[in-house]
């Protein structure tokens, strides 16, 4: 009788935590995706850097879940982001490209792209972006591009890429507004004003920072909504200015060299460093108001970076390291130009300190995000929920089919991986596919494509299949381009 009493009470023990932990598991949580602007693979101390360093990204990888193959959605900021937003690769989605001083149009989100903005604040999440846009601003035909139209509560920072050069602007928007400045820009385009900032006062980087925690409180200080959230917090750091260069030599804007003052570096090298350290110390800041407010357990937190290193404003990326053992860099389709820093952390949840090899990439966020919020995602989508792998049940996790790139400026160039094997086709559709196999050659040295033709022939078929034609990209500029040296390949962690 007593051991029959004792089992029930150990079947009912077990049940009540089951049923406790599949109720945690069900409840939505705050959701937090931060991006920097051209941070390497190899940025970061968890990451295999030796120089620069970040203790808060690094304790966030052992707290959290560290990605070794998440990839961006292309290889510069425009398409990259809109592939985050719309879940759809670079075969498919809408903006596919920089547009530079031309058309903006073409840069610009559309009232039918459904966005993960969307999706959740459809949830009856409270979404805030914080940061760096890039998909619609205030020029004719480019207003359904803007944040507030594309799901977004909340937003604070800049519209235009071009803009987001200059760290010390003449102004910011908050929602459709100006928000003047201190600053004093010339040299700059007369419309965007992105050029070297004469007079700084008010650093973009640290005002935008200060906006995501201010909406963190109010959001979580609204006891008449208490929703979950969503923050999405595309940050400028590291980019460099790129006009502000012009005169200065200096595109690395900071207001202070911090850690790395008295070191025997050029400025450019001293600012790119201190650009990455205040961003780390930063997002330690976010970390520690979570835990403040007792909000770490109920708060997913993602960092990555939207696409590969940056080689702009003079720094020396010898110092540095950047790209680790990859081949290649922004603007590349080789590993170092795609594959990026990718960081997990939901305490209680997501596995610490554990190292995934799921494939993945930015499109993924779309399916993660509405499974997270108990929503069906948007029909004609690339993405692979990645809520199996957050949440500890790898054996659950669904694999991509392939993940595919396409890239317009430079002539042109594919990109296509399944598996262990990666394809490069150089320039679009017509050029010469390599082949490369990256669980043995990491930093793409070995061209393979004349050892496994039949193989070839698949990839380009999947290249083939995944491109539809859009009428505002096509391939431009000189297919001549130099080409990176391979990456050494050795593991970093």
């Amino acid at each position: 009788m007593i051991r029959s009493i004792l089992g029930a009470l150990f079947t009912l023990a077990l049940c009540v935590l089951s049923c406790g932990n599949i109720a945690h598991a069900a409840e939505p949580p705050n959701i937090i995706f931060i991006m920097a602007d051209d941070l390497g693979y190899g940025d970061l101390g968890c990451y295999g850097q030796e120089i620069i360093q970040t203790p808060h990204l690094d304790r966030m990888a052992t707290e959290g879940t560290k990605f070794r193959n998440m990839y961006a959605g292309c290889t510069v900021c425009a398409p990259s982001r809109s592939v985050l937003m719309t879940g759809q690769h670079m075969g498919h989605t809408h903006v596919r490209g920089n547009a530079g001083r031309t058309d903006r149009s073409i840069q610009s989100l559309r009232p039918e792209d459904v966005t993960v903005g969307e999706v959740l604040k459809q949830a009856g999440y409270t979404t805030g972006l914080f940061g760096k846009w890039g998909l619609g601003d205030e020029t004719e035909g480019s207003e359904d591009g803007v944040p507030t139209r594309q799901g977004f509560d909340e937003f604070f920072g800049y519209l235009d890429q071009g803009h987001a050069h200059n760290y010390y602007p003449e102004f910011l928007w908050r929602n459709r507004e100006k928000v003047p400045l201190r600053n004093v820009v010339v040299d700059g385009d007369r419309r965007f004003k992105a050029g070297y900032a004469s007079k700084r006062v008010d650093y973009s980087h640290d005002l935008i920072m200060a906006e995501a925690l201010g909406f963190i409180d109010r959001v979580h200080a609204n006891e008449q909504n208490k929703s979950p959230f969503f923050l999405y917090l595309p940050l400028t750091i590291p980019h460099a200015n790129n006009e502000g260069t012009r005169g200065t030599g200096n595109g690395q804007e900071v207001p202070d060299y911090g850690i790395y003052a008295e070191k025997d570096w050029p400025e450019q090298d001293k600012g790119q460093a201190a650009m990455i350290t205040r961003m780390d110390t930063g997002i330690g800041t976010l970390l520690d108001k979570l835990a403040n407010l007792g909000i770490d357990e109920q708060t997913l937190v993602i960092f990555t970076s939207d696409n590969g290193h940056h080689d702009e404003g003079g720094h020396d990326t010898d110092r540095f390291d950047p790209n680790g053992p990859l081949r290649g860099k922004k603007r590349d389709l080789y590993e170092g130009g795609i594959r990026v820093p990718f960081i997990a952390r939901w305490l209680g949840t997501t596995p610490a300190g554990e190292v995934s090899n799921h494939i993945g990439y930015f499109g993924d966020l779309m399916a993660t995000a509405a499974e997270l919020a108990n929503v069906d995602p948007p029909d004609n989508i690339d993405s692979v929920s990645l809520v199996p792998t957050l949440t500890g049940n790898n054996e659950r996790q669904q694999e991509q089919e392939y993940l595919y790139w396409e890239f317009y400026e430079r002539g042109g160039k594919q990109a296509v991986r399944q598996g262990e094997w990666k394809a490069v086709r150089m320039p679009m559709h017509t050029g010469k596919t390599e082949l490369y196999n990256l669980n043995d050659d990491l930093g793409e040295a070995t061209d393979l494509a004349s050892a496994h033709p039949d193989f070839v022939k698949q990839l380009e078929a999947l290249m083939d299949a995944a491109h539809e034609d859009h009428p505002n990209w096509k391939p431009r500029g000189n297919t001549e381009t130099k080409q990176p040296e391979p990456g050494d390949g050795r593991p970093r962690f």
